[in-house]
């Protein structure tokens, strides 16, 4: 069963959820609803250098003084940026909770972003950067996105690109903060063994003399328009071939998100019995690794096969590939197939939630996006819910080979 969950708006439009789980650790985040796709032109890597600075100084802490805030009790602070949002996460025994609740709000409401500390973690993401060049399998994934939404803000990359992130300025830094970290911007998010009136009182007091600082209207987002095909090949200095097929597929607010989900899990997920890896891995023995993956944004979504193989096998993998796509489109499952699928990823999702920090993840992510709470009984209704002729429809509907696209890394000729 899914823990129990407790809601509320503080008047400056501060939301916060809470999710009670008998547990010794407690996780807090703090997620703002600005990633990479709310960046201007001139702003590529803004969002994610910001996560960075954050922890650099506040009007009343230093660097340090910060780290060893949740350190000295042996607690953790951390954030990461997505295209949609940014998060600054916190796990500490359950007794410490108020600490870090503090410093959250400390972190988010009061960073100083000082300059010298700018120029570090410039440095920092620079090397982020060249490693993810470094790494074809990891890399493939930003460049097929970045074809699949050219000419979108979804095109961007999280890191940036060297020459943008030289050239970002500490000015842009306190514009895009006014701009997005704004009270009625965040969700608060609490998962585990503290009681809910201590969260509330908690974050009344730490959050609720916070304003926003902009008078600018609230951001908007455009969804992307239209699908866009194409068929790359990019030589590259590697022993063996990347490849990803995909296409746009549904979004968070599609009724046919979770119908994607089941049918990406059946052909690529993280079991060794899905489809791809049976059918190619393990039949055929010519990509030791394959995988297929549903990537859900607020409004739109991906749909990607990616393998790696031998140059000698490359072309033959592809072909497997489009005939399993093949298969899920003109074939429905039958009766077992579609309850064994349904199963499988009720599982995988059962499992992730005796972690108190995928509970929070999820509750703290649909309820920022869609104010609303999705909790594992109702996953499971409506998984339950799909019948085979749902998952043939969304196959037939949104992987269409005219709607495929693929972005190849080969080996040099």
């Amino acid at each position: 069963m899914s823990p129990e969950f407790q809601t509320h708006l503080l008047p400056n439009g501060l939301r916060i959820i809470h999710a009670s789980m008998q547990r010794e650790v407690t996780h807090c985040a703090l997620v703002v609803n600005a990633g990479t796709r709310d960046e201007r032109e001139g702003e590529a890597g803004l969002a994610h250098l910001i996560e960075h600075v954050l922890f650099k100084g506040t009007t009343k802490r230093k660097a340090f003084h910060i780290l060893n805030r949740m350190e000295s009790v042996g607690g953790e602070i951390n954030a990461y940026t997505t295209k949609e949002d940014t998060w600054i996460t916190s796990s500490q025994r359950s007794k410490d909770t108020e600490r870090s609740l503090e410093l959250l709000a400390d972190i988010a409401f009061q960073s100083v972003f000082p300059e010298v500390e700018m120029d570090k973690e410039r440095d920092v993401i620079l090397d982020e950067i060249a490693g993810v060049q470094d790494q074809p399998g990891d890399m493939i994934f930003e460049s097929f996105e970045s074809e699949l939404f050219a000419g979108h803000p979804l095109a961007s990359t999280i890191l940036g690109s060297v020459k943008s992130v030289k050239r970002l300025s500490r000015e842009q830094v306190l514009e895009f903060v006014a701009r997005h970290y704004r009270p009625e911007n965040m969700v608060l998010g609490v998962v585990g063994g503290v009681p809910w009136n201590s969260v509330l009182k908690w974050a009344e007091r730490y959050f609720g003399a916070f304003q926003s600082v902009s008078a600018d209207v609230k951001p908007t987002r455009l969804a992307p328009d239209g699908i866009r095909v194409f068929s790359q090949t990019h030589p590259k200095g590697i022993h063996q071939v990347h490849h990803i097929t995909g296409c746009v597929a549904p979004g968070g607010n599609s009724k046919d998100k979770l119908a994607m989900t089941v049918l990406a899990n059946l052909l690529g997920g993280p079991a060794m019995n899905c489809r791809l890896n049976l059918n190619i891995r393990e039949k055929h023995g010519m990509a030791y690794h394959i995988e297929a993956n549903h990537v859900v944004y607020q409004d739109t979504g991906v749909f990607n096969v990616y393998f790696g193989t031998d140059p000698r096998f490359h072309h033959r993998v592809e072909r497997l590939v489009k005939r399993e796509l093949d298969v899920v489109k003109n074939r429905a499952l039958g009766t077992r197939q579609l309850h064994d699928a349904k199963q499988q990823l009720l599982g995988q999702i059962a499992l992730g939630h005796d972690h108190g920090s995928t509970v929070l993840t999820g509750l703290a992510k649909t309820y920022l996006m869609y104010n609303r709470v999705e909790t594992l009984e109702s996953l499971v209704r409506a998984i339950d819910s799909l019948q085979a002729k749902d998952l043939l429809e969304v196959a037939n509907t949104w992987l269409s080979k005219d709607s495929l696209a693929s972005l190849t890394f080969t080996t040099p000729a």
